[in-house]
């Protein structure tokens, strides 16, 4: 049995039909939305349903062979897996935005609100920028609009979102697509099965 970890989520509906066409269907798991892990015996598969923060730590420590995560939770966690393959699904970028109207002089320092806040302070001090970091679990565009924070440092896709609260992109920090990561045990000790498991998902990415 090969023990997957994939995201819960809107991200779950992409990875599916892209394991699907590598020729591994676990689509039966869409017929239980409060199941959270599924052992499938004749495929030889458990999957696991998880939050993106939580893929590499199962991961890394055992409890998942394989996983589906975004490069963003990969910088952030920056866990012991193998990075192995760009799924190219969810793409998007991690991003400074502040309000419209607001303007800074950021050589004083910033506050920065975010669910990033290892990603923010590294982005920062390379620019010689000394920041407060302030974690955030949900509404981060509220942060500056409300004054708990200067800038944030969120995913932006379309930019609707930051549009729609009055706050304006500024800088990339990065660009993220979904990546399929590896234990390190898991790949010493089933080389083979998993040389054949990343390229059969390899060639339905194309």
């Amino acid at each position: 049995m090969i023990s997957i970890a994939l995201p819960k989520g809107r991200i779950l509906k992409e990875v599916l039909p892209l394991f699907k066409k590598a020729g591994y269907d676990f689509s039966e798991i869409l017929h239980d939305e409060r199941k959270l892990k599924f052992e499938l015996i004749q495929k030889g598969f458990i999957v696991m349903l998880l939050k993106p923060f939580d893929v590499p730590v199962y991961v890394e420590r055992g409890s998942a062979d394989i996983g589906v995560v975004g490069m963003d939770v990969l910088l952030e966690r920056n866990s012991d897996v193998l990075n192995l393959l760009d799924l190219k699904l969810g793409i998007c970028r991690v991003s400074v935005a502040k309000p419209k109207v607001k303007h800074f002089n950021w050589e004083n320092g910033l506050r920065v609100g975010t669910k990033f806040p290892n990603i923010s302070k590294k982005y920062f001090e390379c620019k010689g920028i000394n920041v407060d970091t302030i974690k955030l679990e949900g509404s981060v565009e509220l942060a500056p609009i409300t004054g708990i924070s200067d800038v944030i440092v969120d995913i932006v896709s379309s930019g609707e979102t930051l549009r729609k609260n009055g706050l304006e992109e500024i800088e990339k920090i990065c660009d993220i697509s979904s990546y399929l990561i590896m234990n390190r045990t898991f790949f010493k000790t089933r080389f083979t099965e998993a040389c054949i498991l990343v390229q059969k998902i390899k060639g339905a990415v194309g």
